[in-house]
């Protein structure tokens, strides 16, 4: 089996990305940056096909790897991941530990205030906590995927409609599916920080935007959870806007998704 990196990147240059993530296996990269071109980077382990666009969301950019990909064992990633030297290998050992594996979610460094998962075990992913992932931790069986058909919401992430989730609705998509995903314990790169793509504030889009993918992801219970998240979350979030205010927005952002 073959892993293949499908990375998302935006006004990079490509030779110099590759080098920066450590890429040496087969990849698929994805680089919006306002013009359309096609080149071809030869790495120890393969080549790295680089395709330039100009349309932006990172939906779009992970849908179009998608369509490109070629590999046995495929791995989502971005320009900020530099990825461990054994990364194939890892990934590989972990596939075979896991024969029965569609999908498996593995560890990447990131930094305490941006870390939203450790897999500290092995064990299955469900409905009940399949929301903490993102996209650089998702490795798939490529065929699983295209048997399957799903991609990614073109509504949600940077550079599309709606901030964030698009991770959350395609891993959503994938249980739906009948796909069986695993989270992993091996420790496959780490993040370069930066500033957020998506992120810049608890302001009125935030609020709006989670009450739309909410709708998205829980349908009838989304107003209910919504609640539920922003009281968890008060101290944190409803600094600048009050509790009430924000349910309200979220709630807005509920009736909109039922729009869309």
């Amino acid at each position: 089996m073959k892993v293949e990196v499908l990375a998302s990147a935006v006004e990079q240059d490509a030779a110099e990305l590759v080098a920066k993530m450590n890429i040496h296996t087969d990849a698929v990269l994805v680089n919006q940056c306002g013009r359309y071109g096609y080149e071809e980077i030869s790495v120890p382990g393969g080549k790295v096909k680089c395709f330039s666009m100009s349309e932006r969301g990172v939906g779009l950019s992970r849908n179009t790897a998608l369509l490109h990909a070629q590999g046995d064992i495929c791995l989502f990633s971005d320009e900020d991941i530099v990825l461990a030297d054994d990364y194939d290998k890892q990934i590989l050992r972990a596939y075979e530990n896991l024969p029965d594996a569609d999908m498996i979610l593995v560890n990447v460094k990131v930094a305490p205030s941006r870390r939203t998962y450790w897999n500290e075990d092995i064990h299955r992913i469900s409905y009940r906590n399949y929301g903490r992932y993102p996209a650089y931790s998702i490795t798939a069986r490529l065929d699983a995927l295209r048997r399957a058909n799903v991609h990614y919401s073109v509504l949600f992430g940077g550079g599309a409609k709606y901030s964030n989730g698009e991770d959350s609705l395609f891993l959503r998509d994938c249980l739906k599916a009948g796909l069986r995903i695993y989270a992993h314990t091996v420790c496959i790169g780490e993040e370069i920080e930066r500033e957020s793509t998506w992120f810049s504030g608890y302001h009125e889009k935030f609020f709006k935007d989670r009450g739309v993918l909410y709708h998205f992801l829980y349908g009838r219970m989304a107003s209910l959870l919504s609640f539920r998240f922003l009281w968890v979350h008060r101290r944190q979030m409803c600094g600048e806007i009050p509790l009430k205010k924000a349910f309200a927005l979220m709630r807005a952002g509920i009736r909109e998704g039922k729009r869309q």
